[in-house]
């Protein structure tokens, strides 16, 4: 528990924050006035009782003004008003300091996120992570809130009402109330502990139906090809029922919880109302005691009856931190040197020396890997499905570390550059392009933040997208939709394309880059393409290999090994694994031609 509250400590005692710092001391003297003022107020109560039954037990400190009864019951008035009001005074000084603890957890959270390895977030359910997140930065305000500006408060109420009953009455009331407050704090501590089991249940089968309804949604068209939305409906069901049921038992549970805090603290305020009752009918009290006594208890039953909910709040808010906390001490799988370089290449040499990798430790995806590519070549690297060519852009980028060997940029080892600088000067454009739910202008500056609309306009002209955008209504501020489902796939990856032609990087990467457009906007496309990679470092991973004819070396994987190198007619002479595969597609190809050629009368007939 205090690690937990020295990790959370900071972000409610910020370093180098006076105005926070000062909000909290000023709410502290705040609060310590108010309850002042709550414990003081039922005075009035009393001494407006008795001045109306004609005792007059005002101590002679007060003016004579204010001693009739109306002036009395008016102070009363005025005390509750003040009362509610240096409360809320407190809240709105305190707020600050709240919601400043859960932004910077927040940005502390999302950035750590980010920098976690990609493994990381291979591995965990996006939904999942994003409630742990939700719920961890909740929990601080929470803690903020229940913690500061109720638990403290009503224990300086506890401390106040205790001195006033010891001095106003005698020890007799201040032991009935202290074991009233112990047996109600036991109560509910022992009982909240029981429905926390109960909440966790809820929270569970809650991320576990977020994560269902996320993954189904993301996964819309899917589900539409296969026609299981009845399948997609029961998951999701099921998934509430656990819900349903952990949330029925917590809420069953709350009323034997708030039945016997109501029962406790009754029987308490009962034994002193009779101690009070006793005294006034020997004449040792005033009806103004016996008064003063019911509206002490009954002001400290109001914090009191929130204790439970303030218990499982708090206790909740720890959980949920603990499991943010948790997340935020994995350390991120690749790191940059206390001594890393930033580089920017306007030349780029990529050397892989005896590369190989394994994502689990068990299966190699490479193994023993070598090549050059100089400074201004264009490498391309073809094999069957699951040879391992993209992972060779992923340890490029350094989305992972190789396991043996090295890889080196004009003969800098990767691992010895910091990662921004090294992912600034490399250029990607991906098989399966994920575009952010925002504009189209959105996406495209995403290759350069700072990109004037001038050169926004020549990148999408360069690829082919310009006429694309002017068919919009909105033009460049229409919405792409979730991972942009509103735009086909060539439309994607023709933005992709034109955000990378705007980064304008040393160093490109072209992972199936024109998988998913036709062969005449393709045609035009490889033509931008190529004039963005000349002069720069380029590693093309393809399976379509006509796409690779044009590269200076071309390199086979087969099983993560190199089986083949040397340009495309070197490859076909040597009757290899590439030229059986080039025959196969050739062999396609013009088996699709012949079909388009084929008049439409007979086309009729051969699909029967």
């Amino acid at each position: 528990m205090i690690n937990l509250i020295n990790e959370f400590l900071p972000y409610i005692w910020p370093k180098g924050r006076a105005d926070i710092k000062s909000r909290i001391i000023l709410a502290l003297l705040i609060l310590v006035f108010a309850k002042i003022l709550t414990v003081l107020v039922p005075y009035s109560y009393k001494w407006a009782t008795d001045a109306l039954v004609g005792d007059n037990t005002v101590p002679s400190l007060i003016p004579i003004a204010i001693l009739t009864p109306i002036m009395l019951i008016i102070a009363l008035g005025m005390g509750r008003i003040l009362m509610v009001a240096f409360n809320q005074l407190r809240d709105a000084v305190f707020a600050k300091v709240g919601q400043n603890a859960v932004r910077q957890l927040g940005r502390v959270s999302f950035s750590h996120l980010h920098n976690l390895s990609l493994r990381f977030h291979l591995d965990r359910r996006t939904g999942a992570l994003n409630r742990v997140v939700d719920r961890g930065i909740k929990g601080i305000e929470s803690i903020v809130r229940l913690a500061i500006l109720n638990t403290v408060p009503t224990i300086f109420e506890f401390i106040f009402v205790g001195l006033v009953l010891l001095i106003q009455f005698d020890w007799r009331y201040l032991l009935v109330v202290t074991i009233t407050i112990i047996a109600y704090t036991y109560f509910t501590i022992k009982y909240s502990s029981l429905r926390i089991v109960y909440r966790k249940r809820m929270n569970s089968n809650d991320e576990d139906a977020n994560n269902k309804s996320l993954d189904s949604l993301l996964n819309y068209e899917t589900v539409k090809h296969f026609n299981n939305e009845k399948i997609e409906e029961k998951r999701f069901d099921e998934a509430m029922s656990g819900y349903e049921q952990a949330s029925i038992k917590t809420l069953t549970s709350l009323s034997f919880l708030n039945f016997g805090q109501s029962a406790i603290f009754t029987i308490g305020l009962t034994f002193c109302m009779i101690l009070s009752g006793h005294e006034v009918m020997s004449g040792e009290q005033t009806i103004g005691d016996f008064v003063l006594i019911n509206a002490l208890l009954m002001q400290l039953a109001i914090p009191l009856n929130f204790f439970g909910f303030i218990y499982r709040e708090i206790s909740q808010g720890i959980a949920d931190i603990k499991s943010l906390f948790s997340i935020l001490k994995i350390k991120p799988e690749i790191t940059d040197k206390s001594d890393a370089l930033s580089m920017d290449f306007n030349e780029a040499e990529i050397t892989f020396k005896d590369v190989s990798f394994s994502y689990d430790g068990k299966r190699e995806i490479l193994d023993n890997i070598n090549f050059t590519i100089p400074s201004g070549a264009s490498l391309a690297i073809v094999g069957p499905t699951g040879a391992g060519k993209s992972t060779i852009s992923r340890l490029l980028f350094r989305f992972y570390d190789v396991s043996k060997g090295s890889i080196m940029i004009n003969g800098k080892d990767v691992r010895d550059i910091t990662q921004g600088s090294l992912r600034k000067n490399i250029g990607i454009v991906p098989q399966d392009t994920v575009l952010f739910n925002d504009t189209i202008l959105y996406n495209l500056k995403y290759g350069k933040i700072s990109s004037s609309e001038d050169e926004i306009w020549d990148v999408a002209d360069r690829a082919q997208l310009s006429k694309l955008i002017k068919s919009f209504p909105e033009g460049m501020n229409t919405l792409v939709g979730e991972r942009g489902l509103k735009l086909s796939g060539g439309e994607k990856q023709r933005v992709a394309i034109a955000r990378t032609l705007l980064k304008n990087p040393p160093i490109l990467v072209l992972d199936e880059a024109t998988s998913a457009l036709d062969t005449l906007t393709e045609r035009v496309i490889k033509e931008s393409l190529s004039r963005l990679a000349k002069k720069r470092t380029t590693i093309i991973i393809a399976h379509r290999l006509s796409t690779v004819v044009g590269a200076n070396n071309i390199l086979v994987i087969d099983n993560g090994k190199v089986v083949e190198t040397g340009t495309h007619k070197q490859l076909l002479r040597k009757k290899g694994l590439y030229s059986d595969m080039w025959s196969t597609q050739q062999t396609i190809k013009k088996a699709e031609e012949t079909l388009k050629n084929i008049k439409p009368e007979y086309k009729k007939l051969l699909s029967h």
